[in-house]
Formats: structure tokens, sequence, C-alpha cells
């Protein structure tokens, strides 16, 4: 089953967009979660960009007493990883492609798309863009941590090694311990990622100065390509 989207451009609508960010949200929220951060981007010196915000499938939460609500996953227990809801996160990694691969058929090279995504959106972002058979032109993870870590070295792409990745954290954040963050943060970097990491005096949340870092890197994967001559 693919996923209802959510689509938005910058700039002219009339205009090509020149790059892709795809945006997942966290648990219990859903694709427009993010598109008033999104709004706060000034990424003119880009070019048109075109953001999709997919909507995660409505499932059980063990952990919230088997409530339904948007989840990529089915999470169970408190620390994250003790026990992780693996078929949950393949599906959502195989529809979160097929986004990818659509937007390649649209005539968007992958290094021109980004996956980006908070809480457990992070946890996609990260699971999806280390396995990309083609480098991305970033992965973008906000206040979550990478799923299956213990697969990382096994699963991971060569080519994915050369995509820049950002991780932002908060020192309080209640939900996803920062410490679970640094872990992820160091397992990618063993891998041979470069993570640029960013942590705030915030909780579970987005604050200004990230979203002004996230900018700065946006700016800077999706520079405008210098003309050949």
């Amino acid at each position: 089953m693919s996923l209802q989207v959510i689509e938005a451009q910058t700039g002219n609508p009339d205009d090509s967009p020149v790059a892709t960010i795809l945006i997942m949200h966290g648990l219990g929220a859903d694709g427009r979660d993010f598109m008033p951060i999104a709004e706060q981007l000034d990424l003119s010196s880009v070019g048109p960009v075109r953001f999709l915000f997919p909507n995660a499938p409505s499932i059980p939460v063990t952990i919230n007493g088997g409530y339904v609500m948007p989840a990529w996953y089915d999470i169970m227990t408190a620390d994250l990883v003790r026990r992780e809801d693996e078929a949950g996160l393949r599906l959502s990694q195989s529809q979160i492609e097929a986004l990818i691969a659509n937007e390649k058929a649209r005539g968007m090279p992958a290094n021109r798309i980004v996956v980006a995504g908070f809480s457990q959106g992070c946890a996609m972002a990260l699971m999806v863009g280390v396995r990309q058979a083609e480098a991305l032109a970033g992965i973008v993870g906000l206040s979550g941590y990478l799923p299956l870590a213990d697969k990382l070295m096994a699963e991971h792409s060569a080519a994915s090694l050369t995509t820049p990745v950002f991780m932002a954290h908060g020192t309080r954040d209640a939900v996803v311990a920062l410490p679970r963050a640094v872990a992820s943060r160091d397992a990618l970097a063993a891998a041979g990622y470069a993570v640029e990491w960013h942590d705030y005096p915030m909780e579970h949340s987005v604050c200004p100065q990230e979203v002004a870092d996230l900018e700065s890197f946006f700016k800077r994967v999706l520079a405008k390509p210098v003309p050949e001559t």
C-alpha cells in the first residue's frame, strides 16, 4: 500500500524543482506537522525545492496500550531498541524507498534528494538513507535514533558513506534519551559516515537555532552545481 503524501514547492509553482526534501513526521502526528517548519526555511539560493510530507499508516502502538495512531512502526518498550518491530520498520522502509524511486522517475537525481525526519521519522530517515544504492544529497535525523543498529555494518551501502548526515537532539529529551541518539551518532561515525552533530537545551521538540542550523545544512548540500565550462 502506497503512502499518502502532502506535496509543496518553494518559489514559482511553474518552475521545475531542483531538489526534493522528504520529511517523515513523528509518532501520532501526520504530514502536516513539519510544514510550518519547512516554511521557515529560506532556500531561495538553492532554487525551487519540492517538499514531500508523507503520512504514516495508523497502527496499534504497544507502548501506548495498543492505541491506534499514525506510526511508522510499533514501539514495544520504553528503551526503544531492546525489542524492535523489524517487520514494521522494513515495511515503512519499502514504502519510503518507493517515494524516492518515484522522485527519480520524475527526473530528480538521487544526489538532489534529502531524507529527513523527527523522532520515529528520524529513525526512518536514518534507516532508509544508509541503505540507498546511490548517494543522496543528505540524511537528516532530528530527536531520534538509528533503528536496527546491529545490522548497520551488514546492510549499509558503500555509496551512502558519501551522504552527509545531520543529527540534532535536545539535551532534556525525555522521549528519546540523549544517550540513545549519541550512541546512534557514534555507530554511524564508526561505520564511516560524516555526521554533523548538534544538541540544544530543549525537550523532544524543535527550536529556532535548530531550524537555522538545518537551513545552513540544506543550503550546503543542495547548493547549485557550478556550471561546466
